[in-house]
């Protein structure tokens, strides 16, 4: 818990970036309870909303933007078929990159994009997956990212490039204890291309672009020496029990379907010195908490939680 700074908590999302790497962020409500849960009330800064791992939305700091061209060839490739069937050929989607570049003279809406691209020759059926597959695609190929409010704007990665062993020690300070698998699991590279990873030492302090902190990562945290009694409500999607393949660690098998859902979703629950006890969920002003076992001392979490939403929250247990 310490790396993920739900024991330790970041001064800012400088700080927090900084430890974690990343936020997902396909839902921005709850890439805002993530970090909520690791001190930070404001995503602001600078900070860049774009698809990265897993082919998915996460805030990155816009010094770990590195990372999107790292991917792309991952991601570009498996996305191929898809935009084939699409219509999105290889020759469309070249052409469409600099006609991005040409329309998007500051935020625009997806509809506004795709009118725009039209006049200049780039025509999408805007009732079909086509323009979010387009979209997606130029921002792997490093020409826009995607805002907190869902408009589209140009981007510009100004990193030294790097390499995925730094993308395995970035996610290892992050997440370690893990293994090769968990990173695949993490990242969505390949195994195949994992096999020679260099060791990394978990216990380590370490310092990632003048953030300072400890390597020990979420599973490692669970039952470790360190802060007791640690209360943590997370949100869908918490990057928490999203960095490893094998959760056992922190989430007992008889209650996973309770909290993995499907589809990479992720029932919102609650961590309790590293461990998943319960489930939670917002209905009105009232924060339901399903325990699967002895209640949790959740009020101070509700309360801030109420705070954070700007409700009056109940807690009810059920």
């Amino acid at each position: 818990m310490r790396a993920q700074r739900l024991s330790r908590p970041a001064a800012d999302v400088d700080e927090l970036l900084g430890s974690v790497f990343a936020l997902q962020a396909q839902d921005v409500p709850a890439a805002r309870l993530a970090a909520r849960a690791r001190g930070v009330r404001f995503l602001d800064g600078p900070v860049v909303r774009t698809w990265a791992m897993r082919g998915t939305l996460h805030l990155l700091h816009e010094r770990d933007l590195w990372v999107v061209p790292l991917l792309a060839p991952v991601f570009i490739a498996a996305g191929r078929r898809r935009r084939s069937q699409l219509g999105l050929t290889d020759e469309l989607c070249a052409r469409a990159l600099p006609a991005l570049r040409e329309v998007l003279t500051g935020p625009l809406d997806r509809a506004t994009a795709v009118a725009r691209l039209a006049e200049v020759g780039i025509p999408l059926d805007p009732r079909s997956q086509a323009p979010a597959h387009l979209l997606a695609y130029a921002a792997y190929s490093g020409v826009l990212k995607r805002g907190l409010d869902d408009t589209y704007e140009l981007l510009h990665i100004d990193c030294e490039p790097r390499d995925v062993t730094e993308l395995w020690r970035r996610y290892r300070r992050a997440y370690g204890p893990a293994t090769p698998d968990d990173f695949a699991a993490w990242s969505g590279l390949p195994k195949r291309g994992l096999r020679d990873l260099p060791p990394v030492d978990d216990e380590a302090f370490g310092e990632v672009d003048g953030v300072s902190g400890p390597a020990g990562g979420a599973a490692g945290c669970a039952g470790a020496a360190g802060p007791t009694g640690v209360v943590r409500m997370l949100g869908h999607f918490d990057p928490y029990l999203l960095g490893y393949r094998d959760r056992s660690a922190m989430l007992d098998p008889a209650h996973a379907r309770l909290v993995q859902t499907g589809g990479g979703f992720l029932t919102p629950h609650v961590v309790v010195d590293g461990r998943v006890v319960a489930t939670w969920r917002r209905v009105g002003g009232r924060i339901e908490v399903h325990p699967f076992g002895p209640r949790p001392d959740v009020a101070e979490e509700v309360a801030d939680l109420g705070r954070f939403l700007d409700v009056d929250a109940a807690l009810t247990w059920v």
